[in-house]
């Protein structure tokens, strides 16, 4: 038995007495983090009053919980997310379970839907690292994604190439999503693309951890156009 399967069994026995609806509700936030009332009652394929009930009883258990976020003028948007508490009923082995929840959604969504939830989560990556890039140089911003990208445990380092003007290299020696990675490429191809984005250049992945490499290396080129 393999070990994703193993957590498979594991998750299914700890959450026995929950119904199949709320077994997804738990598998997407565990993937996306947040998500609308809406996105789960697409993803689920039933009405948003029968998501909101599962919702109420899931946050009656202290395992989901509702925030407001604002957006522009109206209304502010409600959104739902797992609990701390929510931790215990998942295994302690977390990229494990996140390639578990990804094949589930592949197996209800299709690929389609793997690469949206990590496109989403890409988005949500985008806002937090852009209030700690926007105000800085080029130069200054690769160092700064470098030591984000550190503190995340992805054991980073940036490189400035002495010998041409406007290329960097980023470095990573650790991979938290390897297992994922390994499964699903698009959580490499998301990447890249949010580092692009981020940093206005040109990125070519010359090594991957999820195809045998000893590490991750992003070559930088700097675009003169396209800054954040």
């Amino acid at each position: 038995m393999n070990g994703a399967t193993g957590l498979t069994i594991e998750f299914e026995n700890i959450v026995s007495d929950y119904s199949e609806p709320k077994k997804k509700v738990l598998y997407y936030l565990k993937v996306v983090e947040q998500a609308r009332l809406q996105e789960l009652a697409k993803y689920m394929k039933i009405s948003k009053m029968a998501v909101h009930k599962h919702l109420a009883q899931l946050q009656k258990r202290g395992l989901v919980e509702s925030f407001e976020i604002r957006e522009g003028v109206g209304r502010p948007k409600v959104q739902y997310r797992l609990t701390s508490q929510s931790k215990t009923i998942f295994p302690r082995s977390y990229g494990a379970l996140a390639v578990c929840a990804l094949d589930f959604i592949e197996k209800n969504m299709g690929k389609k839907g793997v690469e949206k939830v990590l496109r989403e989560r890409q988005v949500e990556l985008y806002d937090k690292y852009y209030e700690r890039l926007k105000k800085l140089s080029f130069d200054q911003k690769v160092k700064e994604l470098a030591k984000i990208r550190d503190e995340e445990g992805y054991i980073a380092e940036s490189k400035k190439d002495r010998r041409r003007n406007g290329i960097h290299t980023i470095l990573e020696y650790n991979c938290p999503i390897l297992e994922i990675a390994e499964k699903h490429w698009e959580a490499c191809s998301t990447e890249t693309e949010l580092f692009e984005k981020l940093l206005g250049a040109k990125i070519e992945t010359t090594h991957r951890a999820a195809k045998g490499d000893a590490v991750c290396k992003f070559v930088i080129k700097e675009k003169k156009e396209g800054y954040l």
